[in-house]
């Protein structure tokens, strides 16, 4: 079975993320691989899912009509490598990730993680706005 991977934050992009990739998912038939990373230091680290705000989103994922599961990494890699490397081992057709509205001037620079993302993915990645 392929795989649609999310990166995932909490955030209205994640969010977007999120959605699109469960859409993908059931469109596909494919088995769902939400990514949660942190850079190392969880505790440190906001945009990584503890307590309360990890069970609700394990607990959505249970109730899905797709095969989905949760993983949360915690390494000192980049993001993008992460990812890669989570889409390499679950064979997936697709990484999805959310964006985050820029000025004109940050349009031009995207984002270290987004940008690392689009141009080093060894799969086909889809870019949502929340």
């Amino acid at each position: 079975m392929s795989g649609v991977v999310v990166g995932y934050v909490a955030s209205p992009e994640g969010r977007a993320a999120l959605d699109t990739g469960i859409a993908e998912a059931r469109l596909r038939g494919a088995r769902l691989v939400v990514v949660n990373t942190s850079r190392g230091d969880a505790l440190a680290d906001d945009r990584y899912l503890v307590g309360e705000e990890l069970q609700a989103l394990q607990a959505e994922l249970d109730g899905l009509d797709v095969d989905a599961e949760l993983r949360q990494p915690q390494s000192w890699e980049d993001v993008a490598d992460d990812l890669d490397a989570i889409a390499d081992e679950v064979d997936a057709d697709l990484i999805v990730i959310g964006l985050r509205r820029r000025s004109a001037v940050g349009k031009l620079i995207l984002g270290s993680a987004a940008s690392r993302i689009l141009l080093t993915a060894h799969h086909a990645v889809l870019a949502v706005k929340a």
